[in-house]
């Protein structure tokens, strides 16, 4: 049969066993990047124009209008969260201030990290389910050639496509599973880092607003 009439279906089954595995393995890394990008694309993670809305409603002291209006976005904005809880505990310590942000912070953060484990460990898990398949396929073509009499190509051929297979399946997945992950990686910490800088301004603002008033 020529290479190139090799469908996905019949590369899958001459890559041995150990392709049942990577098949889960492809299934769980395309079904939890799927699931994250909605997650990603569902929660609007921009945190400039709820800061303007604060900042303007701490000079103007309308407080209780933009808290009404943080929690009509608190259902897909988690900035919206985040804010809300700082001008609720607006009253506290600024270092009690800083430790509630804080925390509300990482339980958004958390949030968003849900899964991007399970990336990291099919990144790692694929390649080397890969290369066990490899190590298998040769074991098998050294096989045919120890019981053979007369050693040719197509003796070997079998074990050869496993081993190369199962290499490349693996590498597939770990790449699908480690740019999903560097992705999502990179704009959870783009989203934290504008969390702890708006949070950062606004807490100094409080307390500027505190200062005065006293």
């Amino acid at each position: 049969m020529d290479n190139a009439g090799f469908s996905l279906l019949e590369l899958f089954f001459m890559g041995g066993p150990l392709m049942w595995p990577l098949l889960l393995f492809s299934i769980a890394a395309v079904a939890i990047t799927l699931e994250r990008f909605v997650y990603f694309l569902y929660h609007n993670r921009k945190m400039d124009d709820l800061k303007e809305k604060v900042e303007e409603a701490l000079a103007e002291g309308k407080l209780d209008e933009v808290k009404v209006y943080l929690e009509s976005q608190t259902k897909r904005r988690m900035g919206a969260r985040i804010l809300l809880t700082l001008l609720k505990r607006s009253d506290l310590s600024e270092r009690r201030l800083e430790k509630a942000v804080e925390v509300e912070s990482m339980n958004c953060i958390s949030s968003l990290e849900n899964g991007l484990n399970f990336l990291t460990a099919l990144g790692s898990i694929s390649p080397l389910t890969g290369f066990l398949g490899t190590v298998t396929g040769m074991i098998s073509a050294f096989r045919s050639i120890a019981e053979a009499i007369d050693v040719n190509a197509q003796i070997v051929a079998s074990g050869i496509y496993e081993a190369l297979i199962t290499t490349v399946f693996g590498l597939c997945i770990a790449i699908v599973a480690m740019a999903s992950h560097s992705l999502f990686t990179y704009m959870v910490d783009k989203f934290a880092s504008e969390v702890e800088s708006t949070c950062s301004d606004l807490i100094m603002s409080i307390s500027e607003a505190r200062e005065k008033k006293e």
